[in-house]
């Protein structure tokens, strides 16, 4: 057992368990998203150093000027994303660590995952090897762009934020289903739906957010 799996002790399902209590009181209503919350080891994707914060409803520093989101927001995007309904292919844009990548695995039949960043990817890679995640596929690349070769996607979440919904995310969208991200105007950012039809695109703001601005390139 690796020392970041030993290291939170015998207390992790327990603390777990509070965190989805918690979650539930926050609102989360989708039953089988916070299941899966109370199942992924949220501490295996931190620094040891920060381990025994891992539950608390808080973002945590990764490191090259990224964090790991807060249980609420990887909850709740996931539940937006879900819909109430099954997942097969889902894009994430911005793999970070891979915790919001190890909740879909849990909900979704493929996961494609892009990461700008050559160092977290090789984290995440080695988190997902340790867990034996085998349903996610990782690209080290520019996120904006997506994977057009393997679309469409019944969701696509990005973990930073913009100041535009790039169209050839739009594009790899299947019908019915729904782009979930941060969108940054003025000072305030803003979690959006934006939901595919066959007639066109329908756009929802839901709640302030607060994540790094997305980049563009590769590091």
């Amino acid at each position: 057992m690796s020392k970041q799996h030993s290291g939170i002790g015998m207390t992790s399902q327990r603390t777990r368990m509070r965190m989805v209590e918690r979650l539930r009181a926050q609102g989360i209503r989708d039953e089988v998203v916070l299941a899966v919350l109370g199942e992924v080891p949220r501490h295996f994707f931190v620094d040891e150093a920060l381990a025994s914060r891992a539950y608390e409803d808080i973002s945590l520093p990764l490191g090259f000027g990224q964090t790991i989101s807060s249980p609420y927001t990887v909850a709740r995007m996931t539940e937006l994303a879900r819909a109430g309904g099954a997942l097969n292919k889902v894009l994430e844009i911005g793999t970070g660590c891979g915790y919001q990548a190890a909740v879909l695995s849990r909900l979704a039949k493929e996961i494609y995952s892009i990461e700008r960043l050559a160092p977290l990817l090789a984290k995440a890679r080695k988190h997902f090897r340790e867990l034996r995640m085998l349903n996610v596929r990782l690209r080290h690349g520019d996120g904006q762009a997506g994977m057009p070769e393997v679309a469409p996607f019944d969701a696509i979440m990005m973990s930073a934020a913009a100041t535009h919904v790039p169209r050839e995310l739009l594009e790899q969208l299947s019908v019915g289903g729904r782009m979930i991200l941060p969108i940054a105007k003025d000072s305030e950012q803003r979690l959006c739906v934006i939901e595919r039809s066959a007639h066109g695109y329908v756009e929802k703001k839901m709640d302030v957010v607060k994540f790094v601005p997305l980049l563009p390139g590769v590091g």
